[in-house]
């Protein structure tokens, strides 16, 4: 005897119906998402901009260096030399250009800190909202429970 199965799906619209959700919250709360993760790209693809010419800067550079370098020389001893200067200029050129990338990361940690402590103190205000309109309602239904006694 085979056992008829239960239809959950009237139980689950029943459920569901009883529990209203404010859909117009979510929409703001996507729309305020996808409104810091607009931001938080912004700040990403400038960095990665500007490190890019950078790099392609500091590559310039060093290329000039080195057809400086790998030009003919009349003495031997100026080959060395050439060698010196150009390992030199290299770091120096190397220890110029990691600062500047520093720099880079630097303003990106600043700008990411300050998107997420403007998105905070935006949640806490909604959520401070949201906790006022709910105590708020409750205390209106309770209110209203206790004066049909």
């Amino acid at each position: 005897m085979a056992a008829k199965a239960q239809d959950f799906t009237a139980i689950f619209k029943d459920m569901t119906g009883a529990f209203p959700v404010d859909t117009k919250v979510m929409e703001e709360q996507f729309k305020n998402q996808t409104a810091l993760a607009e931001k938080m790209s912004a700040v990403a693809l400038d960095a990665a901009g500007k490190s890019s010419e950078l790099s392609a800067k500091w590559t310039q550079d060093t290329l000039a260096k080195i057809e400086a370098m790998s030009k003919s020389k009349a003495e031997p001893a100026d080959y060395a030399k050439a060698m010196t200067d150009f390992a030199s200029a290299s770091a120096e050129s190397a220890a110029e250009h990691m600062s500047a990338f520093a720099e880079i990361a630097k303003k990106v940690q600043t700008q990411t800190m300050e998107l997420v402590m403007a998105a905070g103190k935006d949640m806490s205000e909604d959520m401070t909202a949201a906790a006022k309109k709910a105590t708020d309602e409750v205390t209106a239904a309770a209110k209203k429970a206790t004066a049909g006694k």
